[in-house]
């Protein structure tokens, strides 16, 4: 087996678990997934959800102009 790298941030991820976003966001759970779902983040596998980072960032990006 490999061993996992430890990543620095949570930025540094492709994609992210919701507690994850609720600290990337430092917002609650409901809050986050609103945010998300807005982004058009939400990404399905199997029963497990998941949220794209980089289309979070960018739609942060465009709603702080």
């Amino acid at each position: 087996m490999y061993k996992r790298t430890k990543k620095t941030s949570i930025t540094d991820y492709r994609a992210i678990t919701t507690p994850q976003l609720c600290d990337m966001l430092n917002v609650g759970r409901a809050t986050a997934e609103e945010v998300g779902k807005k982004a058009g983040a939400k990404v399905k596998v199997g029963r497990r959800v998941i949220w794209n980072v980089a289309k979070i960032q960018a739609y942060l990006d465009k709603v702080a102009e």
